[in-house]
């Protein structure tokens, strides 16, 4: 991660969303991807692709951190190799345990169980951390604190990406799991096709209109039981709807055929055909 927050995507600098990750693992694969669903899922988050710089951690990342209602980490395998990575993971945790903040862990090319207990790669980043801080007077104290942070932020319940299944998949889902932990429902994909046809409906009414015919009308009918559909499932998300609800409601609707039947017969009549 990055000093400056140059790059960092908010909304008029208020995000929700704190995304932890090591640059040269994940900076043009995994965490590229997972941002970008976040941004289709309109997730207001705070990350940042410039390189690290020096060894202390920056007020303005930390203040990010704070300000943050939920932090995601994307644990990768030279993740513990970056003093950078190691300071925002123990804020995280300090944020969790002082301000009640959320996390979600993320197992990206490397097992949890290394995470928690600093096995492999993360053990051979420990001993070089180790080795710089030998003639420091606080190295066992700072060490100490970044791996009680990993064991803990390991022990979350989170999203363990080694498992065989499409990339794209995984951080959609990320992404959703994500919008529930903020109590937050997505419509915008409705609201793009709603307004589709919409468009659609009022290109078919003209049609309709300059020629009149019982299979324009029909396209222009279908177009309105789709809108109508949509509004449906979005009011389902918005009010949380339970699956099961919402279809009997639908077919209530379908049921519903007269208002459909008598604007047909009127059109009919007015145009005779």
């Amino acid at each position: 991660m990055a000093a400056t927050s140059s790059s960092s995507s908010t909304n008029n600098g208020v995000h929700e969303v704190f995304l932890s990750f090591r640059g040269e693992d994940t900076r043009k694969t995994f965490t590229s991807h997972l941002h970008a669903a976040f941004k289709r899922f309109e997730i207001r988050t705070y990350i940042d692709y410039n390189l690290e710089r020096g060894d202390e951690i920056s007020g303005t990342l930390l203040r990010a951190i704070e300000d943050a209602k939920l932090s995601v980490i994307v644990f990768s395998k030279n993740f513990a190799s970056s003093r950078w990575c190691l300071e925002e993971v123990k804020k995280i945790i300090d944020c969790k345990k002082t301000r009640g903040q959320m996390v979600l862990p993320i197992f990206y090319d490397v097992e949890p169980s290394i995470v928690r207990y600093q096995t492999g790669s993360f053990a051979t980043a420990f001993a070089r951390h180790e080795e710089r801080f030998r003639d420091s007077d606080r190295p066992n104290k700072k060490i100490q604190k970044w791996r009680d942070a990993l064991a803990e932020a390991a022990t979350f319940s989170g999203w363990d990406c080694s498992v065989d299944r499409l990339e794209s998949e995984i951080v959609e889902e990320i992404a959703m799991d994500v919008l529930n932990k903020l109590n937050r429902v997505y419509v915008g994909d409705l609201d793009k096709e709603i307004a589709r046809y919409d468009q659609l409906a009022k290109h078919q009414m003209q049609y309709f209109q300059g020629s009149p015919h019982p299979l324009h009308y029909q396209n222009y009918k279908d177009s309105l039981n789709r809108i109508r559909k949509l509004q449906m499932e979005r009011h389902q998300r918005l009010l949380r709807i339970p699956p099961n609800m919402y279809s009997q409601a639908d077919d209530l609707n379908n049921n519903n055929t007269n208002i459909d039947n008598g604007i047909y017969n009127l059109w009919s009549n007015v145009f005779r055909f």
